[in-house]
């Protein structure tokens, strides 16, 4: 990590500093993306087993999960896993259930009622990464709240693991939220292959899922494509700040960095503290802890795009943080919640020093699947109304035309839309009859 001063900066270096890596080599990205994507939709099931044994080392015969498959992969966990699953599972239900939205009606005058219906997204494409690891935890971010939704058909692709198979556990919790259609698809290509559909995937409503830069970029083209699909956000690589004081556990702080950096070569993690010792006592723990991490020249090569940046005050850090606008933002400062309403743009916060980010990955109920890349300036993380869509109705009575009518009639006027005045106004003389 680079140690930084970010008052000795100006401008432009402070906002360099903050760039992620995924933005860095963008166009490069979307050029090989829209390449793949264009190949998918002209060549369909071909095209993907092309880059199947391009990508992931094998062509399939076959992308659909049988069912021998899921009994495999159930036979094959523990029982323990299997427990941690389903544990899982049911905290992130209870979290989301408590937050679904309602229907609701209002009469907003004598004789008019408005009305707000809620309906399922009829069919939605999940994408679970396992590039570098499986994410079974991913396949309950996303299948939990697309269940309580009701979606009628949910459909996931995650890469196929060397033997041709998909991961059990990340099998087992698709099938513990009600998923029967699992492909073995990974990558930019199964983005596509959900977006446009092909011989043995449907086409999908709309994609939710994280993944690396070139995943996030296929969902980012898709969406913006006339004849393509919506996407939940930008959720790409994975990254986290964190705002630490001179009280904050350098070992704590370094473990919740390191967490992050894992995820990927082009995962960011950035550190800010106003205490020079707490600074150097991370960065010296951030050594010592990566040596005994599996996956430690993975985070060494994020640790390469990530900073330890001294600030003047825990004041100056937040203002850092929300134009950085996390995924993740740990506070680990005494009094964290104090610092709480400071605290305008990110995907999930974690109050105080026992508030490991890894939990909210897991197993404490929120989800996630968050924005990434600052979109978390203007997106929330998904939930069940990411997998609905809201419906307005409003029925009028003939008292309800006779009392709000003239006022469409005269908004009407005011902007030269005749048609638009008559057809209240003749149903105001209809009422006067």
């Amino acid at each position: 990590m680079r140690r930084v001063e970010w008052n000795a900066l100006d401008a432009r270096a402070q906002a360099q500093l903050l760039r992620r890596p995924a933005q860095i080599t963008s166009s490069a990205t979307a050029t090989a993306v829209a390449a793949i994507i264009d190949e998918v939709r002209d060549s369909g099931d071909a095209a993907l087993r092309a880059y199947g044994a391009r990508f992931d080392g094998l062509e399939l015969a076959e992308f659909a999960v049988s069912e021998q498959e899921f009994a495999a992969a159930d036979a094959a966990l523990s029982t323990e896993l299997r427990q941690a699953i389903d544990e899982a599972g049911e905290r992130i239900a209870d979290f989301h259930r408590a937050g679904m939205s309602a229907a609701y009606a209002v009469d907003t005058a004598p004789g008019v009622r408005c009305e707000r219906v809620l309906r399922p997204i009829q069919r939605v494409g999940l994408y679970v990464p396992a590039g570098s690891a499986p994410l079974p935890s991913t396949a309950l971010m996303l299948g939990v709240p697309a269940q309580l939704a009701g979606c009628p058909e949910i459909v996931l692709c995650t890469p196929p693991r060397r033997d041709g198979t998909a991961d059990p556990a990340v099998l087992y919790a698709a099938r513990r939220c009600g998923m029967e259609r699992v492909f073995k698809i990974g990558g930019a290509q199964a983005i596509a292959a959900m977006a446009y559909g092909t011989a043995s995937v449907p086409r999908c409503d709309k994609l939710f899922g994280p993944g690396n830069a070139y995943v996030t970029e296929a969902k980012r083209q898709v969406a913006m494509d006339q004849d393509g699909v919506a996407i939940d956000m930008p959720a790409g690589p994975s990254e986290v700040l964190v705002i630490a004081d001179a009280g904050a556990n350098p070992a704590f702080v370094a473990a919740d960095l390191l967490s992050q950096a894992e995820h990927g070569p082009d995962s960011q993690v950035i550190l800010l503290s106003d205490d020079d010792t707490l600074l150097d006592a991370v960065t010296e723990q951030v050594a010592a802890q990566l040596e005994a991490l599996p996956r430690a020249a993975i985070a060494r090569r994020a640790l390469q795009a990530s900073s330890a940046i001294r600030v003047e005050s825990i004041d100056q850090a937040l203002q850092v943080s929300n134009r950085y606008a996390p995924e993740h933002l740990i506070l680990a400062l005494r009094d964290a919640r104090a610092w709480l309403p400071r605290v305008q743009a990110a995907g999930s916060v974690f109050l105080g020093d026992w508030a490991p980010e890894a939990l909210g990955d897991y197993c404490s109920g929120t989800n996630h699947v968050l924005p990434t890349s600052g979109a978390a300036r203007f997106s929330g993380g998904l939930n069940v109304a990411s997998f609905q869509v809201a419906i307005t109705v409003q029925e009028v009575q003939p008292q309800g035309i006779r009392a709000i009518g003239p006022c469409a009639v005269e908004l009407a006027r005011a902007e030269g839309l005749d048609a638009h005045l008559q057809a209240v106004a003749l149903r105001l003389r209809a009422v006067a009859a």
